[in-house]
C-alpha cells in the first residue's frame, strides 16, 4: 500500500516532506512549543513543533504544526489523538499559512457539540460524530443511494464501503445510455449508514470522480 501522489507534484521525496508528514493541529493558547511536542511524541518522532503566534502581539492564536520524520507517525498521530486537537495534514508551504488558517477554522469551528451523541460503542471515531442540526432534519435510514459520473465496478465498491461496520449488500446498477454508476447499500443499523455517509459523501473514487451519497428510505421509522 503506497499513498499517490498528484501528476503535478514533484519527486517522492517532495511529496512526503510537504504533505504527509506535517500535521495541523489547534490547541490551548497556553501551549508552549514543548507542551505540544510532549502530547504528540508519543506517536512517532518528531522532527520539529511550531505555534503561530500573532505577528504584532507574539501571542499565540492556538494553532500549531507538528512535523515527524515519517507519513506512518503523521497519519498515527490524526488517528489517535484527543479530537479537541482536530488535527489534519497540514497544506504544502507553499500555500500561505493564513488562506489555510481561514478554511481550517471554516470547516473546523471551535464549538460544543449539538445534540446527543450517537451510541457508537466500541468506536472511538464513531463517538466523536455530532448529530447537528442539518444532519438531524434529513430523512435517515440503514439503506443508502450512490451516484457517480463513472460506472463502479461491483467488488470494489463492495470493499469500499465494507469499510464500514455492518454492510449487508451492495447492489450495482448501471444507465446503458448514460454510462453513470448507481449502486444501493444496505448496512444492518442506521448508525453504520450515517457513518458510511458521513465519511464517503463527497470522497473521490476514483481520484476526480466525486461520489454522491444519500439516505434512500428503507420502510422503518426514520425517528429512531
Amino acid at each position: 500500500v503506497f499513498i499517490a501522489q498528484s501528476r503535478a507534484s514533484g519527486s517522492h521525496r517532495d511529496v512526503e516532506d510537504e504533505e504527509l508528514t506535517r500535521i495541523f493541529v489547534m490547541i490551548p493558547k497556553s501551549y508552549s512549543e514543548e507542551d505540544l511536542r510532549e502530547k504528540f511524541k508519543m506517536y512517532g518522532d518528531i522532527e520539529y513543533c511550531s505555534i503561530i503566534k500573532n505577528k504584532t502581539t507574539g501571542e499565540s492564536k492556538g494553532l500549531g504544526y507538528v512535523r515527524y520524520l515519517k507519513p506512518s507517525q503523521a497519519a498515527r498521530a490524526i488517528e489517535e489523538c484527543d479530537r479537541s486537537y482536530r488535527a489534519i495534514l497540514a497544506e504544502p508551504k507553499n500555500k500561505s499559512s493564513e488562506s489555510f488558517e481561514h478554511d481550517y477554522y471554516s470547516n473546523n469551528p471551535r464549538q460544543e457539540p449539538r445534540g446527543s451523541m450517537l451510541p457508537f460503542c466500541g468506536q472511538p471515531e464513531f463517538c466523536s460524530f455530532e448529530k447537528n442540526e442539518s444532519r438531524i432534519q434529513e430523512s435517515v435510514s440503514k439503506r443508502l443511494s450512490v451516484l457517480s459520473r463513472l460506472p463502479f465496478i461491483q467488488e470494489q465498491l463492495f470493499a469500499l464501503f465494507d469499510l464500514v461496520p455492518g454492510l449487508e449488500y451492495c447492489d450495482v446498477q448501471r444507465d446503458p445510455l448514460t454510462n453513470s454508476g448507481y449502486a444501493v447499500i444496505q448496512y444492518s443499523t442506521a448508525a453504520s449508514a450515517i457513518y458510511a455517509k458521513y465519511k464517503l459523501h463527497g470522497f473521490e473514487y476514483p481520484p476526480g470522480n466525486r461520489l454522491t451519497v444519500i439516505f434512500l428510505e428503507d420502510g422503518n421509522d426514520s425517528s429512531e
